[in-house]
């Protein structure tokens, strides 16, 4: 068969200290490598509609014809791995190292051959376990449209390759820090139908003040509202880290909120003038694109620590009503999905006002739905108490009796 060349996306993979792990436990180590081979490496590639050109013993070599696919597939399967190995002691788990390269290739019966298939055989053994190493040809190709962040190395010199190649790398903390894809084993599996309600990433705020040593300031905002936020109950709330990997990127909230699989995106800008911080906030439905709330912050800044303290309570506090508001929205909307929660919440609260007490220990174990406990039509501050003492245990429930008669006078308002 006459031999023929492409432009492809070259992937290779091997896994890390494969000796030492065969020695340890031969049948178990080939045993689980090969379930990851057919359950998720051979599927994910197939779904970025790239090809196994071949396997090699404690490897493989791939192509794609978008670069973008092949980046995209490697940092799936990275993520993957982590979960599919969780269980396995640390000094035994399967870890991939890869590398990829675009290049020109001689295809000559289904395998391919050339210095673009030997420069991705050299990045991956430059990455280390669980991370990913490109050639600075891939970094050109998806750096305006994939948002995982390379760190560069500079210009390295590989193994039998002639010419320096500058190198870049995306670490395995890096990798661990994106969130799970759950049950990644077949190209059938889709990330979740819908995200948590309370669920949300703090974007790094923009700095628009003319100094640039004010940026400590602005991402001093971001840290602290992204550890505020994360104290309200039923909240998820994206790792700063991750949240990081999007600064000074174009921002499209519903790409956002398909990578990382929450309904809300939180961005901002802060710019300091003298004495005086505005702070611009936005915060934005990841589903739709469009704005669910925004606001504006003035403060003076003659105490910087004062001053950022004050912005981010006021944002807290601003944010936790907007969150709660439109979770309810959403809720009213999808209606209930359970009458029989719905009716143990709303119909029988003042049975604790005629001494009903071991009917509502009986229940005090009992676990209700977010859309249980935060029904649309609860005014802010009646569905706490109640969903408090629900879970209470049975001593507390004298101490909780004001709090109780208060949701329940508020839920006799109800339409």
């Amino acid at each position: 068969m006459a031999s023929t060349r492409r432009l492809a996306a070259i992937l290779a993979a091997d896994v890390a200290g494969y000796s030492r792990l065969m020695g340890a436990d031969e049948e178990g180590t080939h045993e689980r490598l090969q379930a990851h081979r057919r359950e998720l490496l051979d599927p994910k590639i197939g779904e970025h509609s790239g090809r196994v050109v071949k396997n090699t013993g404690d490897g493989l070599l791939a192509e794609f014809p978008s670069v973008v696919d092949a980046v995209r597939c490697a940092v799936e399967l990275q993520r993957a791995m982590i979960d599919r190995e969780a269980d396995i002691s640390e000094d035994h788990r399967i870890r991939f190292r890869i590398g990829i390269n675009l290049g020109d290739v001689i295809v000559e019966d289904e395998d391919i051959f050339g210095d673009g298939v030997n420069v991705a055989a050299r990045l991956e053994a430059l990455a280390e376990p669980g991370g990913i190493c490109i050639s600075q040809m891939v970094h050109d190709q998806i750096h305006d449209k994939l948002l995982y962040v390379f760190e560069d190395l500079g210009e390295q010199s590989i193994k039998n390759i002639a010419r320096l190649v500058r190198v870049y790398v995306l670490r395995a903390e890096a990798v661990a820090s994106l969130p799970s894809l759950s049950g990644v084993p077949g190209p059938s599996t889709s990330r979740p139908a819908a995200a948590p309600r309370l669920s949300i990433v703090v974007l790094p705020f923009s700095n628009l003040s003319n100094d640039p040593e004010q940026e400590y300031f602005a991402d001093g905002i971001t840290d602290d509202l992204t550890t505020d936020l994360s104290r309200i109950p039923g909240s998820f709330v994206i790792a700063r880290n991750t949240a990081f990997t999007y600064k000074g990127k174009p921002v499209d909230a519903r790409q956002i909120g398909r990578e990382l699989g929450i309904r809300y995106v939180l961005e901002g800008s802060v710019r300091r003038t003298a004495n005086q911080a505005r702070v611009n906030i936005q915060l934005i439905d990841a589903e739709s694109g469009a704005h669910v709330w925004a606001d504006r912050f003035n403060t003076d800044c003659a105490n910087l620590a004062e001053a950022q303290d004050e912005i981010i309570g006021r944002l807290a506090r601003s944010l936790n009503v907007e969150l709660f508001k439109d979770a309810g929205r959403r809720i009213e909307r999808e209606r209930m999905a359970d009458p029989d929660a719905l009716d143990l919440i709303m119909g029988k609260p003042c049975r604790f006002l005629s001494g009903h007490w071991s009917w509502i220990r009986d229940r005090s174990t009992q676990s209700l739905p977010l859309d249980v406990i935060w029904p649309a039509k609860w005014p802010m501050g009646g569905a706490a108490p109640v969903s408090k003492i629900w879970r209470a245990p049975s001593n507390c429930f004298a101490r909780c009796s004001r709090s109780i008669r208060t949701a329940c006078s508020r839920a006799k308002t109800w339409d």
